[in-house]
């Protein structure tokens, strides 16, 4: 297993220096603006270079099958729209048209679909209708592209974020002696630590910076509930329970949906961009963009471990996905008053509030 990975990491580290060149050249770079608060034109070409990675180490040492080549081809896809959207801005119905035209190809093609939610009401599998499936399976595959879109908010967090998972995936996959999958997780992870790397600076400072782009959001998120259904599905693989799917992505799973309701109970279309999301809270509330990372990563990596605790030890899947529910409304109720609830610690401890300290 050590080649494809050793050779997954060397190739995405060269490609993100030949494609940050190009990038400057046709000026695929991102521009500070009143949401984007970095120095300077960041070349937005980490998702090119991690899909290239992948692909070539792919290529060289997998056996492929068709779902193989189908998820290469829709990454290929997602990665186009995404560049387009880079580099132009496209409108979000046409890439939540080409989602949702990813997930069908996904369900018809590679019979690869949310076929059953597990026993999360009992002991009794619940099991989807065909019809009910595709629709779950659609809002998932969008649901979880976009959840890994929205987080792309600081240096190294959706890099982060990713990796946990894919680490979560990896090591079931190898517990249940599932090694094609367990290659597959570890080759991203492999791909996404050069450019977690250069995206915070590491080791060769700001002026080889690059950003991940729309284009790697989207492929990441795909990716990862693409591997979630085949982990999960009597169809494909049982080593892991559905419920489990929602612990090994909580964090990014209930960043975007608390900030959708926000949006929409404000009257706003749920996709309009904002500074409102976990990371942007930690900031405002005084974190460093490093310890917010820290901090995000590590309850992200609770979560997981959460998760697997649950698989290995065989706890019911009813009490798993009650606890997942009281977790998010929890997490819910916190950010809805988390400054209400920030200015009384404060207050406790005697420190002035967040409106005065930071004017």
């Amino acid at each position: 297993m050590s080649l494809p990975i050793l050779s997954t990491f060397i190739f995405s580290f060269v490609l993100l220096f030949i494609f940050r060149k190009v990038a400057k050249r046709i000026n695929l770079v991102d521009k500070p603006n009143a949401r984007k608060l970095h120095t300077g034109a960041i070349p937005l070409v980490g998702g090119v270079s991690i899909y290239t990675a992948i692909f070539l180490a792919s290529a060289l040492y997998l056996d492929k099958s068709f779902a193989d080549w189908l998820f290469l081809f829709c990454g290929a896809v997602l990665i186009v729209i995404g560049v387009l959207d880079d580099k132009f801005d496209i409108s979000f119905k046409v890439r939540l048209f080409v989602q949702a035209g990813i997930s069908l190809a996904m369900i018809f093609a590679a019979n690869i679909s949310l076929e059953s939610l597990g026993s999360i009401a009992g002991n009794v599998p619940v099991s989807l209708p065909d019809w009910v499936s595709y629709a779950v399976t659609v809002v998932a595959v969008i649901g979880a592209i976009n959840a890994f879109n929205m987080v792309d908010g600081i240096d190294g967090l959706l890099g982060g974020l990713a990796s946990v998972t894919f680490a979560a995936l990896a090591f079931m996959f190898y517990q249940d002696g599932n090694t094609g999958l367990a290659l597959n997780c570890l080759m991203f992870i492999a791909a996404l630590v050069p450019y977690v790397l250069l995206n915070l600076g590491i080791p060769l400072g700001q002026r080889f910076k690059v950003f991940m782009g729309d284009a790697g959001s989207m492929l990441i998120g795909f990716t990862v509930v693409w591997f979630l259904i085949r982990g999960s599905q009597p169809e494909h693989s049982t080593t892991i329970n559905p419920v489990t799917a929602l612990w090994f992505i909580a964090l990014p799973l209930m960043d975007m949906a608390t900030i959708m309701v926000r949006r929409v109970r404000k009257g706003q279309s749920p996709f309009q961009p904002d500074r409102e999301h976990l990371h942007h809270i930690c900031q405002r509330i005084g974190l460093s963009s490093r310890m917010t990372l820290v901090f995000i990563c590590s309850l992200a990596s609770i979560f997981a471990a959460i998760g697997v605790f649950g698989e290995l030890y065989a706890i019911s899947e009813t009490t798993m996905f009650i606890a997942f529910l009281v977790l998010f409304t929890v997490y819910f109720s916190t950010i809805s008053h988390i400054f209400r609830i920030t200015s009384k610690v404060r207050a406790l401890l005697g420190k002035l509030p967040l409106s005065e300290e930071t004017a």
